[in-house]
């Protein structure tokens, strides 16, 4: 029995919904979107035609392509439009990388807001192929920076051997801007097997436990991009 998440009518909403917050940073969004279908259609149009076939049977065939084509067009360059101004009204969030992070795809396991300060900086972890990644963000780097260090430590005691790496999201020198986090995640190479991350989420358990209730900042933490990364799984 399917969920209603991946009901036609619940794709259609999730499609206008993304719409409508990519058009409030990208005005512009529908008739570029428009554009490039007209374009796609016309290009799709000219292939089909030039090849061999009955004079209607070859104009069916080419209309339907350049439907294909324009769409497929038309698809890709609204995800990546949508994608960008959904970074774009983010970025400067609290706990903005967590939405982000919300892009990895399965093989990923994110733990939003595993360590916090009164400042509202926070530490996310994702666990994956390179091991166990803490990404934190704040308004002090100097601050975050002793928040990564301290929750590598408490990591290290209960998942030793593990590879542990430490990013900090912003725009500041040495820090990954929001739009690139995901990608720089991704490229941080394979260290663990997929049979290994359930030991180590089994070992992260008992860390967790400990913490108790974290704090939240202020605000929700952004998921938008989930949203979108239903859509590009086809859900």
């Amino acid at each position: 029995m399917s969920t209603p998440a991946s009901t036609p009518t619940s794709r259609r909403g999730q499609i206008v919904q993304t719409y409508q917050m990519a058009k409030k940073s990208d005005p512009r969004l529908g008739w570029i979107i428009l554009g490039t279908f007209l374009v796609g259609a016309a290009i799709g149009f000219g292939v089909m035609w030039l090849l061999p076939g009955d004079g209607v049977i070859s104009l069916i065939i080419s209309i339907v392509g350049a439907l294909m084509v324009g769409l497929l067009l038309a698809l890709l360059v609204f995800g990546r439009r949508a994608q960008q101004a959904a970074y774009k009204q983010m970025e400067g969030q609290p706990a903005a990388a967590a939405g982000a992070l919300q892009m990895l795809r399965r093989g990923w396991k994110l733990d939003p807001v595993v360590g916090f300060t009164k400042q509202q900086d926070v530490v996310h972890r994702v666990v994956g192929p390179p091991g166990i990644v803490l990404v934190g963000e704040g308004s002090s780097q100097s601050r975050v920076r002793q928040l990564l260090v301290t929750e590598r430590k408490k990591h290290e005691r209960v998942a030793h051997g593990t590879p542990i790496h430490e990013i900090i999201c912003g725009r500041g020198e040495g820090e990954v801007p929001l739009p690139k986090l995901v990608r720089h995640v991704q490229k941080l190479g394979r260290e663990v097997k997929p049979g290994e991350m359930t030991d180590i989420l089994q070992r992260l358990k008992a860390l967790d436990a400990q913490r108790g209730k974290l704090p939240v900042p202020k605000g929700p933490v952004p998921t938008s991009m989930k949203g979108m990364r239903s859509q590009q799984r086809g859900r």
